[in-house]
């Protein structure tokens, strides 16, 4: 029993996963294969032309997805990263505080808070309404329904996911090896570039995946922020899913996107090398 002890601790989770995710999901590579329509029913018959008529017919919005979240997590990356540094190595003691402040929005729910930036990027709304007023802007600007509003509402909705693991991986860095860097007369540039980064990677590594996915497969700030022109392959998942009832396609849709996620995951984890990552957080 000792030796698998560990084993029997782990087996609810594993039941878990295996009920609500590996079910689901060969559920779901079933019907992406099928044909039919809701009115006569879906038949199996492993039509692979499934995936490539999505493809051809949504490849705009799956590449629109893919950058938008791209450059939302890179937007995050040289937004949280300041952050996190601050809160690590300048908040003192009132870090936990910080961090409060920073998940307080979590509060609300994902949809109100995306509401509520569409509020606040409205034409006549409370910031630029009032900026027209003035005679600031032009009558004519507007946010709304463009690309920045969109990938501004990614930013804003996913930046904590960024912040969070860099900050734990900067508090774990020891201040007396930058101190080594400064009395080995190490600029502070030198000192973050060589010590506190390589050190911070895994957090790095981390916030982007924790980013990435999540803001390339939402489909609530496109549909709150954006415009017809900015619709993204989340968007199209929930239309074939839940207004076309078009199972087979959406499925299909479904199952190219995590495709291209892990393609795009695993070349990231490449590049960055893994192998370093995981040195720097075992230190």
């Amino acid at each position: 029993m000792g030796r698998r002890a560990p084993y029997w601790l782990a087996l609810p989770g594993w039941i878990w996963l295996g009920i609500f995710l590996v079910v689901p999901i060969a559920a779901m590579a079933s019907v992406s294969l099928t044909t039919g329509n809701l009115i006569d029913g879906f038949a199996q018959t492993l039509s692979v032309s499934n995936y490539s008529d999505a493809i051809a017919k949504y490849s705009t919005q799956l590449v629109r997805s893919l950058v938008y979240g791209g450059v939302a997590t890179l937007l995050m990356l040289l937004l949280g990263y300041p952050v996190a540094y601050w809160i690590a190595f300048k908040g003192g003691s009132r870090k936990s505080m910080y961090l409060f402040l920073l998940l307080l929005p979590f509060f609300v729910s994902f949809v109100l808070r995306t509401i509520s930036w569409g509020f606040l990027l409205a034409d006549d709304g409370i910031l630029f309404g009032t900026l027209k007023g003035w005679g600031l802007l032009p009558a004519d600007f507007h946010v709304l329904a463009t690309t920045v509003a969109v990938i501004g509402g990614l930013v804003y909705n996913f930046l904590p996911f960024m912040i969070l693991p860099i900050y734990v991986a900067l508090e774990r860095v020891d201040p007396r090896v930058v101190e080594a860097a400064y009395d080995l007369y190490a600029s502070r540039l030198d000192a973050f570039r060589r010590v506190v980064l390589p050190l911070s990677l895994p957090g790095v590594f981390a916030g982007v995946l924790m980013t990435f996915v999540p803001a390339t497969a939402d489909p609530v700030n496109a549909a709150v922020l954006g415009g017809t022109g900015n619709t993204m392959i989340g968007n199209i998942i929930q239309t074939e899913y839940l207004v076309n009832s078009n199972y087979p396609t959406a499925s299909a849709l479904s199952f190219t996107l995590m495709a291209v996620l892990l393609i795009g995951i695993f070349i990231y984890a490449r590049t960055l090398g893994t192998d370093n990552v995981l040195e720097a957080a075992a230190r």
